[in-house]
């Protein structure tokens, strides 16, 4: 394969998150490859990048063990299928964007089989789950960290890997548009907007919805002047209407459409499920409360392969505790009611968390895809 020639490439991602992070990726390969083509599992910002999907990412996006027991047979299917189609006709590269469970396995048949292979997202293998660093040996040819210290960690594995930073960090503007966004959600200059971000996977949505406009009614409640908005994923806007009916009747939330950009960026705080979605409210400069809830099997199996105190992104780059946590049993609507309400009422505090986050954003912006797409061209020229 020559730098100059167009690459097929195959690609999975396997939820929101990943579909928006493959997608910047894709611009960047794009740049550098007019002709590129690339096939695989992905969703609607990979497909505007002429991604052509075989299955929707939204098959994969489930979390948790029990969770995922329960869609084992339809994503073990999809994997041999998949798998099967690419060994008969191989790609010049294979990139599994994140679901490292789905991911890693297929990379190793793949790579056995001589494929290239590029996993983009280091699993959190510093966080929960070490056996991974010893997966992406025998799958990956080579590692796009998005995280600063991951290479190095990498290296004792045997892990070819390059810091590329995080696309986000690219995507987001250093300072936040936060008064074309308030404009563009009719919200005034002078109330208090809080923005709800349960989740983008159907199974979140289910055990954290819920909890979430319970606290947006005790927030209603105590403070009837404040506006919620809540900007609902693709496809699951009928999920979170009957549970806002059910659990916060009363409450002016406003659903909207995707736009949770146009949300983080103008809101005063937000209330916010653990994953991605809390590095880009961090990008936003926004405070916030990171929750989670899962089944309890799921839970207690987690809770015991963690390796440090923190789970929300921001807490781990930062390594301290600059924004509260509830999880499982700890997020109900009476602490994280107060939480909000503690970052409301403390307009310092917040304004010194913008600027760590703006310390954060720096650290992380890096011209992610064009670097990753150099990390990936030198894979491709590799005999």
């Amino acid at each position: 394969m020559v730098a100059s020639a167009a690459p097929r490439l195959a690609m999975v991602a396997g939820e929101a998150s990943g579909d928006l992070l493959a997608g910047l990726l894709l611009q960047g390969l794009r740049a550098r490859w007019p002709g590129l083509t690339a096939a695989g599992i992905g969703g609607p910002r990979m497909q505007a990048q002429g991604f052509d999907p075989w299955w929707p990412h939204d098959k994969l996006a489930v979390r948790g063990y029990v969770e995922v027991l329960e869609h084992y047979r339809e994503i073990l299917g999809i994997r041999r299928r998949l798998a099967e189609r690419l060994l008969l006709e191989p790609p010049d590269c294979f990139v599994g964007v994140d679901a490292p469970d789905f991911n890693l396995a297929l990379e190793a048949q793949l790579k056995r089989a001589h494929v290239k292979t590029v996993h983009f997202i280091c699993p959190s293998f510093w966080a929960w789950r070490g056996e991974r660093a010893a997966r992406l040996a025998r799958s990956a040819d080579h590692v796009l960290c998005v995280f600063p210290f991951e290479p190095e960690l990498l290296k004792p594995h045997g892990v070819a890997a390059t810091y590329v930073g995080h696309p986000l960090a690219d995507a987001i503007p250093l300072i936040p548009p936060r008064e074309a966004a308030r404009k563009a959600l009719g919200i005034a200059d002078s109330e208090h907007l809080v923005a709800l971000l349960p989740g983008s996977r159907k199974s979140e949505i289910t055990s954290i919805a819920p909890v979430f406009f319970d606290t947006a009614a005790r927030l209603y409640r105590e403070r009837p002047t404040l506006r919620f908005v809540l900007p609902a994923a693709p496809g699951l806007r009928a999920l979170l209407e009957p549970l806002r009916l059910r659990h916060a009747p009363d409450v002016p939330i406003h659903l909207l459409e995707g736009r949770s950009h146009e949300a983080l960026a103008a809101c005063d705080v937000t209330l916010i499920a653990s994953g991605t979605a809390t590095l880009e409210a961090a990008l936003f400069k926004r405070p916030m409360v990171i929750a989670y809830r899962m089944n309890a099997i799921s839970w207690q199996m987690m809770k015991r392969m963690r390796y440090q105190p923190w789970v929300g992104l921001p807490n781990i780059l930062c390594r301290e505790w600059v924004v509260p946590e509830r999880l499982q049993g700890e997020a109900t609507a009476t602490t994280m009611a107060a939480d909000v309400l503690a970052w409301l009422d403390a307009p310092a505090r917040a304004e010194a968390l913008a600027a760590r986050f703006t310390e954060l954003h720096l650290l992380l912006r890096r011209d992610t895809a064009r670097t990753a797409t150099d990390a990936i061209a030198k894979v491709l020229e590799t005999p």
